[in-house]
């Protein structure tokens, strides 16, 4: 995977919280500390943050990890790095990064299925509630949806914070369809309680991705496109696909007119 969970949800977490939440204080201390945090007890990042043990703990729950033994497992494997081309000069690392984003987001759209694209369209206009995610990155995919969907009419809802994507995923019910932006084809813990006595109950989940590999048991129906699952292509290609998405929804509302 390009990101571990742990830096995903940190960074979601910051993105979200308020700057002088305690989340975000402990959030903040955590990034710039990340070799130094994963040797380290949850007493002692309490007193590095300057707060109590409690509220590390409950950090730790609100990012979405079980307690603080699973964050800290998560710390000691997170392998955090920015991609870069390795061209010399300003100009040649300029047309390295262009060359890169323009073919990714050809390739993003050559490859993706038109039988998928309009049936997701047809389940949009369907579904009495649509909800669309995303983590990091794939949030950029995820607003811009929410943005052509309020022009084109229709209001879909999203969230920035992680915590807050799982709490309505776990409240969703069947007249919900669940679309989530995953360039890894990954969307961490919500399998945890797919099984759970709401089984009969439970939102239709879409994923956009650009990974060949097994998507989780909770997703339905998948929209993939071919990818090097790199940083540099990342948001690109998704938001090339939402795109795409989003000509193909207005070209069928349109139909319906005539």
């Amino acid at each position: 995977m390009i990101y571990d969970k742990l830096p995903v949800v940190i960074l979601s977490a910051l993105a979200s919280e308020k700057k002088d939440a305690t989340n975000s204080w402990i959030a903040s201390w955590i990034l710039e500390h990340l070799e130094e945090a994963s040797s380290m007890g949850i007493k002692q990042i309490a007193e590095a943050c300057h707060v109590g043990t409690g509220s590390v703990s409950r950090f730790c729950k609100d990012i979405g990890f079980n307690d603080f033994a699973e964050f800290r497992e998560a710390l000691l494997r997170t392998d955090a790095h920015f991609e870069r081309t390795d061209a010399s000069s300003f100009e040649a690392r300029r047309n390295a990064w262009l060359t890169h984003v323009s073919g990714a987001m050809k390739t993003a759209a050559e490859s993706i299925s038109q039988k998928q694209i309009h049936k997701l369209c047809e389940d949009m206009r369907k579904y009495e509630k649509i909800a669309v995610f995303g983590m990091l990155k794939g949030i950029s995919a995820a607003i811009a949806m929410q943005v052509d969907m309020r022009m084109l009419g229709r209001h879909v809802h999203t969230s920035v914070s992680y915590a807050e994507q799982t709490e309505y995923l776990k409240q969703a019910g069947k007249d919900t369809l669940i679309i989530i932006f995953s360039y890894t084809g990954s969307y961490f813990s919500y399998d945890r309680f797919r099984g759970s006595e709401k089984h009969l109950v439970l939102p239709k989940i879409w994923m956009i991705c650009g990974s060949a590999q097994k998507q989780p048991a909770y997703v339905d129906e998948v929209i993939l496109f071919q990818s090097e699952q790199d940083q540099i292509g990342h948001p690109y290609q998704l938001q090339t696909v939402e795109s795409i998405l989003m000509q193909e929804y207005a070209a069928m509302k349109e139909e319906e007119k005539q």
